[in-house]
This record gives structure tokens, sequence and C-alpha cells, in this order.
């Protein structure tokens, strides 16, 4: 059962219940009568492994790892980065027409 965390608007102390989650939430504190609010407590997450911090994810600058670029780079063919070569027809300077 969830315990919640309730706050004494009179004196300003705390204290907790152990309650189902469809109960109604305390509006006076069971011992004394004072009215009370329900407090918001954080939820305790512990995040484990690789990728949850900047540093593993992104290098100096925000750029990214070396290791991510060099995986990148083998997936990608070289010739596409490099123009195809100049035909020998092209290259071959114009004939003359003979009419002058």
């Amino acid at each position: 059962m969830p315990v919640y965390v309730y706050k004494n608007l009179t004196t300003g102390a705390t204290f907790e219940v152990e309650q189902r989650i469809t109960e109604a939430a305390l509006t006076a504190d069971p011992a004394t009568g004072d009215p009370v609010k329900r407090v918001i407590q954080p939820v305790g997450i512990a995040f484990k492994g690789s990728g949850f911090y900047v540093t593993d994810s992104r290098g100096k600058n925000g750029a990214t790892k070396p290791a991510a670029k060099a995986d990148q780079a083998k997936t990608e063919s070289p010739k596409a980065d490099t123009p195809p070569p100049p035909s020998a027809a092209a290259s071959a300077p114009a004939a003359a027409s003979g009419t002058d």
C-alpha cells in the first residue's frame, strides 16, 4: 500500500499515512484535528547503464563521439562522395568543323 506524506498547516509538522490509492486524501490531522495538506514526493528512479548522461552521448561542444562518426563512415560508400571520372570524349579538344 502506498505511503502518503501530509503536512499540518497549523504547526508545519509532517507525518506519513499508509492509505489505499482509492481512499480520499485526509483533510484533518488524525491526532490533533488540524487541517492538513498532502505533500507531493519525488519518485525515486535510478537510471543504470550507459546513455543516460550527457557525457555518454556527446563530446565537447555538443559534438557526437568520434567512435559514432567512425561507425557512420564505415557504412557509407567511399564512391558516393567522389565525382565520377570524366569520359575520354569529354576531355578531348573539340574538333575543328573544317569550314572557315
